[in-house]
């Protein structure tokens, strides 16, 4: 679904991506990791259209959409979330979704069309859509939530998700993981998974790829990349042991689950 070809991303003499390549399959959960500083977040900014690459090549369903501005790649499908959720303070949370639908689509739609596919989101988030409901008793969940909820009324083909547990308690983390993959298996969306808390990142992704200093170091199944030698020296640490188990843990439990279903 997508390929992305020797990216590049340099800013004056600094290269924040260098030569990143990655193919994502339809259905796929993957998972881009490493430190702080490893230009996930730039590699994320660059698909997502806000900044042009340097060199290299982003494709989506065979088409090349690296150098499009936001509105034309999430008119193309591709929907992200960030961070730092920056909500429109002064709407209501059915108009922030609304909002979202209606610029978003890659159709004309009416008001009618984007309210309805902004209920659809926030019913899908589990966010409250009553009319004049305000932002107010949304804590750091709940404005996680409605980050997603903008993403999905646009009605996304790839969902980017950028640090969607920061912030978050332990069965906050564990829901809004629970969430991602819920989207994924009732909407049939794609995901790419930005993510620092690894024990739950490993619970849900398919496979995971690890930058650092902008480049890939790593790439392959959970289990895979938590063993690896690199991975664990730049960036697991003293952390390792758990993520391995989690990623294990992961992995029988898909198998089970292919067992289950005769595959």
């Amino acid at each position: 679904m997508l390929e992305v070809d020797q990216l590049t991303k340099r800013f004056g003499g600094f290269t924040a991506v260098d030569r990143v390549s990655f193919r994502l399959e339809r259905g796929e959960i993957l998972g881009l990791i490493g430190p702080n500083g490893s230009g996930k977040s730039t590699t994320f900014n660059v698909i997502a259209g806000l900044y042009a690459p340097s060199a290299g090549s982003i494709r989506l369903d065979g088409v090349e959409i690296g150098g499009l501005p936001p509105n034309e790649v999430c008119r193309r499908g591709v929907a992200r979330t960030f961070q730092i959720p920056r909500p429109f303070r002064k709407l209501t949370i059915l108009e922030n979704a609304t909002l979202a639908a209606f610029y978003g689509s890659a159709e004309r739609i009416g008001r009618a069309e984007a309210e309805r596919r902004a209920h659809e989101a926030l019913e899908l988030i589990g966010l409250p859509r009553e009319v004049g409901l305000g932002l107010e008793g949304l804590g750091a969940a709940g404005l996680k939530k409605l980050e997603m909820a903008r993403a999905l009324a646009t009605r996304p083909r790839l969902l980017l998700a950028d640090e969607s547990l920061g912030g978050l308690d332990e069965a906050e983390m564990n829901q809004a993981a629970d969430m991602l993959r819920r989207i994924r298996d009732e909407r049939g969306i794609t995901i790419v998974w930005v993510e620092h808390i690894m024990g739950v990142l490993m619970r849900v992704i398919d496979r995971a790829i690890v930058l650092d200093h902008g480049e890939v170091i790593a790439r392959g199944l959970p289990s895979e990349v938590a063993h690896d030698p690199k991975v664990v020296e730049v960036y697991l640490g003293t952390d390792a042991g758990a993520v391995q188990q989690q990623a294990l843990a992961r992995e029988q439990a898909q198998a089970q689950a292919s067992a289950g279903r005769g595959d």
